[in-house]
C-alpha cells in the first residue's frame, strides 16, 4: 500500500480529554462518599482502658483495627467521651507496645472484627481529597484551551479548522469573467501588461528564445484607480486562475501564521499554473525592515521574508506572475523592488477628461439615461475623480432618481450627486439672519475675487446652504486639466482664499472664525511655494521644507530639520509677505467692485445658491 494511502491516526480531540477528566473526578468523589462510614453521631475518643472494659463487659457490636487505631460500635448508646454525651460510636488508640490479649478477648466475646492495613484510610483519603480540586482545575484549564482554539479557527469545531486558519481566506481557484474591455481610462497601463497575457497563453514560445517574464509586477497609483480591477482583467484576458489575498490578512497574533499562509498560497498556485497571484495592500507587509523602534523578528517581517523566498524559488518553468498593489511605494523595502522580484512597475494615474468619459460609459451601460445627459459635461465637472469616484457618482445619481420616482437618470440627478460628493450633504441649520448675512458676504467675496482675477479658475457655483462641515461654499471648476501649477495661478489661488475674509472686513468692519479653513489652506500653499517650489526671490531655489518622512513608517524616527534657524525665519517672513500681498490684492478688487459685490450679496441671500450664469449676470463683464 502506498504511503499516502495508509490511514493516519486521528488525534484525540480536547473535548474527549475534558470529559475523561470530569468522569475521573466524579468517580473519585463517589468512591470517597461510599467508603466513608455513614456517621450520624460523633465518634468520641476514649482511653484504651475504658475500651478494654467495654470489651470485657460484652458491650461492643463491632471493632475495626487499623494499625494502632481501633474504632467500634456499642450495643446501645452510653455516656462516653469528654463531655460524657450519649453516643454509640467511639475510637481509641492501641498502645505502641501492643496488647496480646486483645484479639483473644474479641473472639471470646463474638464481636464482629475488621482488620485493615495500617493508614489505608488515613493516608488514601487525604491524598484523594487533595487531588480532587487539582483534577477539576486541570479539566477547566483544558476546557478553556479548547474554547480558545475553536475561536481562533473560526469556531466551526469541525475537521480542518486549523488548516483553514493557516491557509487564510485566499480568494482563489477561479478565472475572472472580466477582460481589458471592462477597464476604461487606463490605456497606458493595459499596454504595459499586455505582453504578460501572451506569456501566460504561450509560455513555451518565450522560453525557446531564452526570455523570462517578470516574476513580480507592482501596480502603483492613488486609491480608486483600478489596481485590483486591472489584476483581475489580466487574469481574465489570459484565461488563467486568479489567486487574490490582502496583505493585511497575513498579519495575525501568532508569529509564523503569515509565513505559513504564503507557503500554502504559492504551493496551490504552482499546482494550478499558469496562474496569477495578486497581493493587495502590499505596503502593509512590505515596509522597510529593521528601522524605527520595532524589532527585526516580528510577524510582518517573517511574512515578507517568506514572500521574497518564494519568488526566488521560481525555477523558471512555472507560468506564475505575482502582482502587488500599493498606493505607498515610497515605504516599500528595497528588497521588494530589486530585479527578479517586483521589478516591473505599472503606474495607474487618475483619469483625465477623455478617460472619465470612457469610464462613465462603462458604469452607465446598465443605467437608463435621460436624453439630456451629456458625458462631456459630467466629465468636465469632475476633475480629480478616480474610477471608483465615478462609479460612486453614477450610483448616487441612480439612487436620487429612484428616490424621486423617475424612470430615467437625468442630468439634474448627476449634478446633484456631484455636489453631494464634492461639497457634502446638505445640512438644515437654524442660522440667525445676521449670521446668514455674514455668510453671504464671505462667499460673495470669494466669488467676486475669483471672477475678476485673470488666472483663477471659473466660478461654477456659490452657495450659503450648509454642506458637510462648511456653512457655505464657493466652487470653482478648471477649464482644462492641469499637471503643473504656474506661479501666477498659485498666487491667484491665494487671493481667492483670502477674498471672503477681506469682504467681511470691508463690509462688516470685522472678521469672523469662518475664515479658519481659508487661512489654513492659504498658509500651507504659501509655505509650499516658498520652501518647496522656490517661488520667493529672497529664498530662491532652495529646498527648505520639513522632513516628509513619517515616524515609524520606515526611515525617520523623528522629524529632522536640515536648515538653520535663520533660514526658517526667512521662510516665515516670505510666507507672511505672500499672504499679505494676496490679502491686499483681494481688498483692492472688493473696493473697486463694491456695487457688483452688493448686488451679488443680495441675490445670494435671496436664492441661497447661484450658478455660473447667475454670477455672471450679477457681476457683469470682465474688463
Amino acid at each position: 500500500m502506498p504511503e499516502s494511502q495508509h490511514p493516519q491516526k486521528q488525534p484525540i480531540p480536547n473535548n474527549w480529554i475534558i470529559n475523561a477528566l470530569i468522569i475521573v473526578g466524579l468517580m473519585v468523589t463517589l468512591y470517597l462518599s461510599l467508603t466513608q462510614r455513614p456517621v450520624t453521631e460523633p465518634a468520641y475518643d476514649i482511653p484504651y482502658s475504658e475500651f478494654k472494659e467495654l470489651l470485657n463487659n460484652s458491650g461492643l457490636v463491632s471493632v475495626t483495627l487499623k494499625g494502632n487505631e481501633a474504632e467500634g460500635t456499642l450495643l446501645e448508646a452510653a455516656n462516653i467521651g469528654p463531655q460524657k454525651e450519649l453516643s454509640r460510636y467511639f475510637k481509641t488508640r492501641i498502645p505502641d507496645i501492643g496488647d496480646e490479649t486483645l484479639l483473644p478477648a474479641i473472639e471470646a466475646q463474638h464481636v464482629e472484627l475488621k482488620v485493615l492495613p495500617p493508614d489505608t484510610d488515613g493516608v488514601l483519603w487525604p491524598i484523594l481529597l487533595s487531588m480532587l480540586p487539582w483534577i477539576l482545575i486541570i479539566a477547566f484549564w483544558f476546557w478553556i484551551l479548547n474554547r480558545v482554539q475553536r475561536n481562533i479557527s473560526g469556531g466551526l469545531g469541525g475537521k480542518g479548522d486549523l488548516g483553514k486558519f493557516l491557509r487564510g481566506s485566499t480568494k482563489a481557484a477561479e478565472i475572472p469573467d472580466i477582460t481589458f474591455d471592462d477597464v476604461a481610462g487606463q490605456d497606458t497601463a493595459k499596454r504595459e501588461v499586455a505582453e504578460l497575457v501572451e506569456f501566460l497563453k504561450h509560455p513555451t514560445q518565450y522560453r525557446q528564445l531564452g526570455a523570462e517574464v517578470p516574476r513580480g509586477v507592482l501596480l502603483m497609483g492613488p486609491p480608486g484607480t483600478g489596481k485590483t480591477l486591472m489584476a483581475r482583467a489580466l487574469a481574465g484576458e489570459a484565461g488563467v486562475k486568479f489567486y487574490s489575498i490582502s496583505g493585511s490578512e497575513f498579519i495575525e497574533v501568532y508569529v509564523g501564521v503569515g509565513a505559513s499562509r504564503v507557503r500554502h498560497l504559492f504551493e496551490e498556485a504552482k499546482e494550478n499554473s499558469p496562474a496569477i497571484i495578486f497581493i493587495d495592500e502590499l505596503d502593509s507587509i512590505g515596509r522597510t525592515r529593521g528601522t524605527g523602534l520595532g524589532g527585526g523578528h516580528d510577524e510582518r517581517e517573517q511574512t515578507l521574508n517568506q514572500i521574497l523566498a518564494e519568488m526566488d524559488g521560481f525555477s523558471g518553468h512555472e507560468a506564475i506572475i505575482v502582482l502587488g498593489a500599493t498606493n505607498r511605494p515610497d515605504v516599500l523595502d528595497p528588497a521588494i523592488l530589486r530585479p527578479g522580484r517586483f521589478d516591473r512597475h505599472v503606474v495607474l494615474e487618475l483619469p483625465d477628461r477623455n478617460d472619465r468619459i470612457a469610464i462613465l460609459k462603462v458604469h452607465t451601460h446598465k443605467v437608463p439615461l435621460g436624453d439630456d445627459v451629456v458625458f462631456e459635461q459630467i466629465s468636465s465637472g469632475t476633475p480629480g475623480f478616480s474610477g471608483a469616484d465615478i462609479k460612486n457618482l453614477v450610483n448616487e445619481a441612480a439612487m436620487l432618481a429612484a428616490r424621486g420616482k423617475a424612470t430615467k437618470v437625468s442630468m439634474t440627478h448627476f449634478d446633484e450627486a456631484r455636489d453631494k460628493l464634492m461639497l457634502g450633504t446638505v445640512r438644515r441649520l437654524a442660522i440667525q439672519p445676521e449670521e446668514r448675512h455674514r455668510l453671504a458676504v464671505h462667499e460673495s467675496g470669494h466669488a467676486l475675487v475669483a471672477y475678476f482675477l485673470p488666472h483663477a479658475d471659473p466660478v461654477y457655483k456659490v452657495s450659503i446652504i450648509p454642506r458637510g462641515r462648511a456653512l457655505g461654499v464657493t466652487h470653482q471648476l478648471p477649464d482644462h486639466e492641469r499637471y503643473t501649477l504656474p506661479e501666477d495661478y498659485l498666487r491667484g489661488r491665494l487671493v481667492v482664499m483670502l477674498g471672503g475674509r477681506s469682504a467681511e472686513r470691508e463690509l462688516l468692519g470685522c472678521v469672523s472664525s469662518g475664515a479658519d479653513d481659508d487661512i489654513a489652506q492659504a498658509t500651507a500653499l504659501a509655505r509650499a511655494m516658498v520652501s518647496r517650489w522656490g517661488m520667493s526671490k529672497e529664498i530662491g531655489p532652495v529646498d527648505l521644507r520639513n522632513s516628509e518622512e513619517h515616524p515609524f513608517l520606515g526611515k525617520e524616527i523623528a522629524q529632522p530639520r536640515h536648515f538653520s534657524e535663520n533660514s526658517a525665519q526667512s521662510v516665515d517672513k516670505a510666507v507672511k509677505e505672500l499672504l499679505g500681498n494676496a490679502e491686499k490684492q483681494a481688498m483692492d478688487l472688493i473696493v473697486s467692485h463694491r456695487k457688483q459685490l452688493d448686488k451679488l450679496i443680495n441675490e445670494l441671500e435671496e436664492h441661497e445658491t447661484l450658478n455660473g450664469e447667475q454670477i455672471k449676470l450679477c457681476l457683469g463683464t470682465k474688463k
